[in-house]
Formats: structure tokens, sequence, C-alpha cells
């Protein structure tokens, strides 16, 4: 009986000690765009058919919830003639006021702010619009470890 009563008991506090979500895995949002995690609610960022950015934002789960007062911007492409986008509401969504500029690789630059009086919260990256050779998605939102290696040899160059 006691024997018994231990292996329960480990058992239960096993399964209390794994973490519900794995954050050090890299995952992509609901519609397979890059996820912002350093905000509550995580934000997904991802580029629609008609090359307008839509904001989602997701609980721990990766399920969508309803904006709730957010505020996002988004500054993009050439550093000389930057494209600057705003959002509007769109259902459970927020989608940028116009489209991202052309061409398929360029610095992007997503700020933030969860509530008025909260802090702002920049996120920047390459906005990479090709399709990753080993993930289901683009190489912004790409989960795999090339592109940590591809910035690790980056930096390393850099140095």
């Amino acid at each position: 009986m006691k024997l018994a009563i231990i292996t329960l008991a480990l058992t239960v506090s096993a399964f209390a000690a794994e973490p519900a979500h794995d954050h050090s895995k890299k995952q992509a949002g609901p519609s397979g765009g890059r996820l912002i995690t350093e905000v509550e609610p995580h934000a997904e960022f991802f580029v629609n058919k008609d090359k307008k950015v839509e904001i989602r934002f997701v609980d721990e789960a990766n399920k969508v919830v309803a904006p709730a007062g957010q505020t996002v911007s988004v500054v993009m492409g050439d550093r000389s003639a930057p494209t600057k986008l705003t959002f509007a509401q769109d259902g459970d969504k927020l989608v940028s006021d116009g489209a991202i500029p052309e061409g398929d690789d360029y610095p992007a630059v997503v700020q933030i702010k969860v509530t008025p009086d909260a802090k702002t919260v920049t996120e920047k990256f390459n906005l990479n619009l090709s399709d990753c050779p080993e993930c289901d998605y683009k190489e912004y939102a790409c989960i795999c470890d090339h592109a940590e290696e591809a910035e690790g040899a980056a930096k390393k160059k850099a140095e």
C-alpha cells in the first residue's frame, strides 16, 4: 500500500513539474505568421494575399483573442523612404491601412502598445517573404533552426 501511495505521489509531482507550454521551441501563429511573444497576449504578424499586414492576438494555447485596445504601428522598407503602416480593427484582428512595399526582403519594425499607459514593445526583424525550404512557412515566420544559424553566422561576420 505504501509503495502504491509513493508511486502515485511521484507520478503526480512529475506531471505537475512539467511545463504547460515549451517557450524554448519557436512556433508560428495560427495563420502561419511570425509570433511576437514579448507582449501578452502574444501577437501574430501575418502578411495576407493582398500584401496587407494582419495582427492577431493569441493566448498561451495559440488561440486567437479579440483585440482589447492594443495599438500597433509598423515601419518597413527602404530607410530613405520607409513605409509606415497603421492599423484598424477588423473582426478578431487588426489590419494595416496600406500594403507592404514592393520586394520580398527588407527590415521591419513592429511597435505594440497593449494599453494606453503601457510601455511600447518593439520587435525588429527582416520581412523575408520567401518560402522556407524546410518548413511550411515564409522565412519571416520560419520555425526551423536554420534561421537561427544564419543569424548567428551574420553576427559573426559583422564582428
